[in-house]
This record gives C-alpha cells, structure tokens and sequence, in this order.
C-alpha cells in the first residue's frame, strides 16, 4: 500500500461525515421543494435528485464541513440539526407553492363547484377539482418556467447562513413560517380577488331578488348560472392568475434564506 493509498483511507470516515451531512440537509429538503418534493413523483426518483444534488454540492461545500466529532451522540446532534434546516427551508419553498391551490379552493367554493358543507367522497373534505387542478398546474409552471432551480439555489447557499452541523434559533424560524405563511394566504386572496369580489356582488343582487320575490327559489335556479359565470370568468383571467403566482413565486424564492 502506497502512502497515497493511505492517506486516501484515513481521509474516507470524515468524507463519508461530510457526505451524510450534505445528504440530511438536501434531503430533507428535497422532501418538500416546490417541483422536488411533489407527491406524484416516486419516492426512488426523489431519491436519487438528494443523490445527484448531493454530489453537485459537496466538492465546493467540503472545506467547510466539519470533521466528524468522536463523540457518537454529538455526531446524530448534528445530522438531526441538518435535517431541522432542510425541513426548514423545504416548507418556506412548499408554502409559496401551496398558494395557488389554495386559491383554486377558494376559487371552487365562491362561484359554486365546492361547498363546505358536502365535501366531495374522491378528493376528501378539504379538496375540490377546481383546487386539485391549480396544484397540478403549480409544479407543472415551475418545471417548465426553471423557477424549481431558485429554492435549490437557496439550498446550495443556506450553507452561508446555517453552517453545517448548526441548528438554527427556533424564534427566527418560527418568525419565518409564520410570515411564510401569512404571504401564502395573502397571496392567496390576491388570486381569488376577482372571484371574491364577483361573488360579493352576485349574492347581494341574487339576495335583492328573492326579496323582492320571496317564493321563487332565486338561489337554486341561480346555480347554474353562477358556475357557468365563474368558469367564464377563470377562462378569461387563467393566464394572468399564472402569471401573478409565478412573480409572486418568484419573489418569494428570493427571500429564502441563503438566497
């Protein structure tokens, strides 16, 4: 055995640390990445992206890895803090996605393919077709637009903010979710403002008249003429609500930490 032969064996147990770290974090992330982490793609696919990720990032992240620790418990410390930021980073991606479905939700119920008080038996109390269509079409526009590649670059560059093996303050993450999540609902509502305020405006006139003719059955007999309304509605402005998520989206992924 050559002393470069040596050298490489004794340098393999830190390599493989620096490598399960890496793979914590990315993977951990890739669970929930907006384009990544989608359910509909299986679980080995998704596997082997936190793989070729990994091993694009590793070569520039390995100086500045940290050695492996002797002590066994300060080691899983570690690897449980990398899986905390890539969860951490995951979700502040995922919610800006979740947006739009979430508007298509809000889209269902106020022009009158969903109600709240029957929910539909396929796609569960909280789904609709309209809703399910708008998260189809969410990781759908980031693949094809290459938005998917901003949270991967905030990944890569989360490393400048968290360092390897370092959890980050609890108070700060939670302050960050909580704004995550009030962007998403604001966003949200930004979608489904024509909707909402059409839906305003139809119900009062639907209830002028059934004052007005308080034995005709109005909103029944308006039902179709809602639905119908609201598709007509959605088909003029779809483009344009795609657009506005994607800038949104776009935005957002910018402010991600190690953006």
């Amino acid at each position: 055995m050559t002393a470069a032969d040596a050298a490489l064996l004794a340098a393999l147990p830190g390599s493989a640390f620096g490598f399960v770290l890496v793979l914590a974090r990315v993977g951990a992330a890739c669970m929930l990445l907006p384009g990544i982490g989608e359910a509909e793609i299986p679980a080995p696919m998704r596997a082997a992206l936190a793989l070729a990720l990994t091993a694009l990032l590793l070569p520039g992240l390995a100086p500045a890895l940290p050695a492996a620790p002797a002590d066994p418990w300060r080691g899983l410390g570690m690897l449980g803090a990398e899986l905390a930021v890539g969860l951490l980073l995951g979700w502040l991606a995922r919610l800006l996605l979740l947006a739009l479905p979430l508007a298509g939700q809000l889209l269902a119920v106020l022009i009158g393919q969903a109600s709240v008080l029957q929910p539909d038996d396929l796609l569960g109390p909280q789904g609709s077709a309209m809703g399910r269509l708008f998260g189809l079409a969410a990781p759908v526009l980031l693949l094809a637009s290459g938005l998917y590649a901003l949270p991967v670059q905030a990944l890569a560059g989360s490393y400048r903010s968290f360092p390897a093996g370092t959890l980050p303050d609890a108070g700060d993450g939670v302050a960050a979710v909580v704004a995550a999540l009030g962007a998403c609902f604001a966003l949200a509502l930004r979608l489904a403002g024509p909707f909402l305020l059409g839906g305003i405006v139809w119900h009062v006139a639907l209830a002028a008249l059934a004052r007005l003719a308080p034995q005709v059955p109005v909103f029944f007999l308006a039902a179709p003429a809602q639905l119908l309304g609201g598709l007509l509605l959605l088909a003029s402005l779809g483009a344009t609500l795609l657009a506005v998520w994607g800038a949104a989206a776009a935005a957002g992924f910018a402010t991600l930490p190690g953006f």
